[in-house]
């Protein structure tokens, strides 16, 4: 159940990529352009999102398992470190560059959109030389 639940719930989440225009790159550069021909559209799309949420972790925090039984595990921490800073730049840097992120990066390439197939082999490697740092840093 709980597999057919998050096939669900992802195609869901696709789909809205999908529509919101998320896994055009084109859409996305003009949202982040505001020296240029803004596009706001996708600023209600994040608000949204936002709104939803800060529902469900709401909800998540008084709650220890999930509707199917799932334990729910939330992150123990909210410091904010030089590793978060640093992971979060490199993440706005790529978007804004590239115009497309992981989780629109990974619908757009099941949706045949070629262009993401470049992004998303970069984001492999890039996890690769992460995990690569990590263990030579241990």
């Amino acid at each position: 159940m709980y597999n057919f639940i998050a096939l669900i719930v992802g195609l869901l989440f696709g789909v809205g990529l999908l529509l919101s225009g998320m896994t055009n790159p084109e859409k996305v550069i003009g949202f982040l352009d505001f020296s240029g021909l803004w596009d706001p559209s996708l600023a209600f799309v994040m608000a949204g999102a936002i709104g939803i949420g800060l529902i469900g972790f709401t909800i998540a925090k008084k709650k220890l398992v999930s509707y199917l039984k799932i334990p729910i595990l939330l992150p123990a921490t909210t410091t904010i470190d030089l590793k978060l800073v640093t992971g979060s730049a490199i993440f706005g840097i790529g978007w804004g560059l590239a115009g497309i992120c992981p989780g629109p990066a990974l619908v757009a390439l099941g949706a045949g959109i070629s262009k993401a197939l470049l992004f998303v082999i970069s984001m492999l490697a890039g996890m690769g030389v992460y995990q690569l740092v990590t263990v030579l840093r241990k």
